[in-house]
């Protein structure tokens, strides 16, 4: 009887493969992890074998037997979030190409307990090393808590160093400056500003990079128009808050700014004509929203790739490992500038038309 009806139900094992191929199982073990190693009769055999029998190899038991484990960990914060799905999106490009696997891991809040769970989750798969996605404060206490034999690199959207630890970033700060200074350029004669997350415990990010624009230019602060995350909520505070002075407005993100423009139509205002407006991480929705947005483009997928990459440049040993150099300085960090790609949403103001 063949093989393929005699075993018993399951996946079939690589002991069934070296049956069917009439070899041994260390001949098999040698034409999954070392294929030069067999000749080309048997290394065919082998492979025909395989795929009548639909035999997949234990990427867990391989990496044991090599000592090279093909898996690599992802913390992050709210994966619904673009900057989080984009970036999470390049790292599990990046390890396709080196025919790795990516696991993640959510850290729910900055709750201890969340905290722990998250990084018990994590050292409990084997695993090559750690990407961390620093976009919130949570998934810098969970990189803190990582063991110092764990290579660990984190994505970042500042320039300062939160984890200590080798990374990549895209700077928020320096992007909200780009909006808001696109925005007085264009003659307004301030910017109102909707935020998501103000203040932040680091005192850096986007809303920061707009209030340090403004005070360069010595023109007027308003006050700052809390909201959360859903252009819902961002239409919301749009119609209790900004009143008829606003003619220029940069949000947070894109999201929120399409909820502003909502709430801007709902008024009987016209974008740009009576009020300019900014978005922020140049979502694909940008370009075919009414007006196309003007938004200041994050290379989020880009960001996920190269800080693969970085991971892969440790445990390659072509890059350095460890917190930091004497005196606290930064291992090792690339920066990826933000760029404001302009489109349709602002004007002058209708007094310089």
């Amino acid at each position: 009887m063949p093989v393929a009806q005699s075993r018993r139900s399951g996946a079939p094992g690589i002991a069934d493969v070296a049956k069917l191929a009439g070899v041994s199982v260390t001949t098999v073990s040698r034409v999954l992890n070392a294929p030069e190693q067999v000749s080309e009769r048997r290394r065919a055999g082998v492979l025909a074998a395989i795929d009548e029998l639909g035999y997949r190899p234990n990427g867990a038991a391989r990496a044991l037997a090599s000592g090279r484990q093909r898996m690599v960990g992802v913390l992050t914060g709210n994966t619904t979030r673009y900057g989080f799905s984009t970036t999470i999106h390049g790292i599990e490009e990046a390890a396709r190409r080196r025919n790795m696997l990516v696991t993640i891991t959510v850290v729910e809040s900055d709750d201890p307990a969340h905290i722990r769970s998250a990084v018990d989750l994590v050292l409990g798969q084997p695993l090559s090393g750690v990407v961390g996605l620093e976009f919130d404060r949570m998934v810098s206490l969970a990189l803190a808590q990582l063991p110092a034999s764990m290579p660990a690199v984190a994505a970042s959207l500042t320039g300062t160093n939160s984890s200590g630890l080798p990374r990549v970033y895209i700077d928020d700060e320096l992007g909200a400056r780009l909006a808001t200074l696109h925005l007085l350029d264009q003659g307004h004669a301030t910017v109102h500003h909707l935020a998501a997350d103000y203040p932040t415990p680091s005192g850096s990010g986007r809303t920061y990079g707009y209030l340090r624009a403004l005070a360069e230019r010595g023109v007027r602060v308003p006050d700052v128009v809390p909201t959360g995350w859903d252009p819902l909520e961002a239409r919301s505070a749009a119609l209790e808050f900004l009143g008829d002075d606003v003619t220029a407005l940069f949000c947070f993100n894109d999201d929120i700014a399409m909820g502003a423009i909502s709430a801007l139509r709902q008024q009987g205002r016209r974008v740009p004509e009576d009020v300019s407006v900014v978005g922020f991480d140049d979502m694909p929705l940008s370009t075919v929203w009414a007006p196309a947005l003007t938004s200041v483009r994050m290379d989020f997928q880009r960001l996920g790739r190269t800080t693969f990459d970085l991971l892969c440049s440790q445990l390659d040993g072509t890059g350095r490992t460890g917190a930091a150099e004497a005196g606290g300085a930064p291992v090792l960090a690339k920066e990826l500038p933000p760029s404001l790609i302009v489109r349709d949403s602002t004007a002058p103001p209708a007094a310089l038309r």
